[in-house]
């Protein structure tokens, strides 16, 4: 623990964690509302489109001073995310051509920028194409207190407009029909993620910003239908990524911090993944080894109940190898399993043959009711919503 507090003791790793952190908030709650609305795209998009602001930022400034290249840059954002929303409902283009129309002329719009200033040969430019890809270790208090500010103004946005951000993202017909300005709740929304990329790009750059916005909002939606606690868990997951990566930065040299938290991200994504309850490839892929064995159970319990009907006599008894070649394969482990949980019981037939099962008077009654209605026994169960149902 000592360690650890000498550790963050140095002022720049302060920075870092501090800058880290504020940009997992923001991230998270408003990347969670990208995710909803199905424009994964858009934060790619706005990083890219902050380039040629963050150059006519650093143009009419004249120096590499930060309030003005971030003002530049959430302009052009805002620009490039305004075009795509013209273009999707003023023209026949699906969403993802808009995004990748306004990517593409807007990184390219930076990257002639960019050229020219270095070719100029101005004083200050130093460092300025470090917003590419990030450069944490060169973030000052004051630039905390920028990130502060605008991290603080975006979660009391969301807030103060959480009903209306969250009808527009779920169902923006209806809130149309409720006499909603959606147009006007869309642009304002988009201009809120603009907002958060922009908060991020000296910490991650405009190249890596996108999985930032993404990242942690896919990460929350594996353990949860809510949106509530998914904008929660975003944003902690944003949290948890952001000084994870900062401190990985801080404790082996030379390695970006940007790369590293979106690494961090990237795991949490993965995990989630894999281990969400409900959701997660490992928790799919248990429930369909339940529901295979449940089906078995079920077609097994059936067959023997055929038999004792077939033969008139509740009582019959069932061989073991009659019952293998019926189904196919072999239901050893079927019947152990029935066994245990009381539904068929294990007889000797004759000395000479093998094992014989009859039902039980319990498994008599299942029997009966999956003949009824199979799938009220084959252990199967309602589908997930769609995205965002419930929440």
């Amino acid at each position: 623990m000592s360690g650890l507090l000498a550790f963050l003791a140095d002022h720049t790793i302060r920075n870092v964690v501090a800058g880290a952190t504020l940009l997992g908030v923001v991230s998270g709650v408003l990347g969670s509302f990208a995710v909803l609305r199905r424009q994964s795209l858009l934060g790619d998009t706005l990083s890219h489109a902050a380039l040629p602001g963050i150059c006519l930022g650093f143009l009419i400034a004249g120096t590499r001073d930060l309030p003005s290249i971030l003002a530049g840059a959430l302009a052009t954002s805002v620009l490039a995310a305004l075009a795509m929303l013209a273009l999707t409902r003023w023209s026949r283009l699906k969403t993802d051509a808009g995004l990748g129309i306004s990517l593409s002329v807007f990184f390219a719009l930076g990257v002639v920028l960019l050229t020219y200033i270095q070719g100029t040969g101005a004083a200050g430019q130093g460092g300025l194409d470090s917003f590419l890809f990030g450069q944490a270790a060169a973030m000052l208090r004051s630039d905390l207190w920028i990130m502060a500010g605008l991290t603080g103004f975006s979660v009391l946005l969301v807030a103060a407009l959480w009903k209306e951000f969250k009808l527009v993202a779920f169902d923006p017909v209806f809130a149309a029909t409720l006499g909603l300005p959606v147009a006007v709740l869309e642009a304002t929304l988009t201009a809120a993620i603009a907002l958060a990329v922009v908060v991020g790009l000296q910490m991650v750059g405009v190249v890596l910003m996108a999985a930032m916005v993404i990242a942690p909002a896919v990460a929350a939606r594996q353990w949860t239908k809510r949106l509530g606690p998914m904008v929660m868990l975003a944003a902690a997951f944003g949290m948890a990524s952001g000084v994870a990566g900062a401190l990985a930065s801080a404790g082996a040299r030379g390695l970006a911090t940007g790369p590293l938290i979106v690494l961090a991200a990237s795991a949490i994504v993965l995990v989630s993944i894999l281990l969400a309850p409900g959701r997660g490839v490992l928790w799919g892929a248990l429930r369909r080894r339940r529901d295979r064995r449940a089906l078995g159970e079920s077609q097994v319990l059936a067959t023997l109940h055929a038999l004792t009907t077939h033969h008139g006599d509740p009582d019959y008894l069932s061989e073991q190898g009659m019952i293998d070649t019926y189904h196919g394969l072999a239901t050893r482990g079927t019947l152990a399993r029935l066994r245990a949980g009381g539904w068929v019981r294990a007889v000797r037939h004759l000395p000479h043959e093998g094992r014989h099962w009859e039902l039980t008077p319990a498994g008599r009654e299942r029997a009966r009711r999956i003949l009824a209605d199979p799938r009220a026994e084959a252990g199967t169960e309602p589908g997930i919503d769609r995205d965002g149902g419930g929440a």
